[in-house]
């Protein structure tokens, strides 16, 4: 998913040159991709939980909440077909942001500013990959991508109204 929003990132920031096809092909299709990036969050988080048996802390009970009504929000939408759907999830997606970069800060070693006094550690690493890549940095991926699926749309919408 990193790889992909680097992309999709490129191709918005030079949008009037060779992104230009990639940013219409992403609008067009921006509801059924944020469903299916919501529905795979949400799939990730229960696996990790509830089949691998990591035991999520504090702080990602607190992006799961932020997280999983996104995929009502996207499901709702994509069967109304309303691309407003992510001035809805905006606000959500902002807490889940703040929530998920502050997890990423405590995980890499930074001073956490509020006890994490639930059982599982909020330091904790259950997932390192890449050299970067843990369970936090995870929801991190999926926020910003949410946000380059709503620039696409924009994009996208703006095109088609004029």
């Amino acid at each position: 998913m990193n790889v992909a929003s680097v992309a999709l990132f490129l191709a918005l920031i030079f949008r009037h040159s060779f992104g230009k096809n990639l940013v219409r092909l992403i609008g067009k299709h921006a509801l059924i991709l944020g469903f299916l990036v919501s529905l795979s969050a949400v799939l990730g988080s229960l696996f990790y939980s509830n089949v691998v048996g990591f035991e999520p802390c504090l702080l990602c009970w607190y992006q799961r909440i932020a997280i999983y009504p996104m995929l009502i929000l996207f499901g709702v939408a994509l069967l109304k077909k309303d691309r407003g759907v992510f001035s809805y999830i905006l606000p959500l997606n902002l807490v889940a942001l703040i929530l998920s970069a502050y997890h990423s800060y405590v995980q890499w070693g930074g001073n956490p500013l509020i006890p994490c006094d639930a059982t599982a550690s909020c330091t904790k690493l259950y997932v390192y990959e890449f050299g970067y890549v843990t369970i936090p940095t995870m929801t991190l991926s999926v926020v910003a991508t949410f946000l380059l699926l709503y620039w696409a749309n924009r994009i996208y919408e703006n095109s088609h109204t004029r």
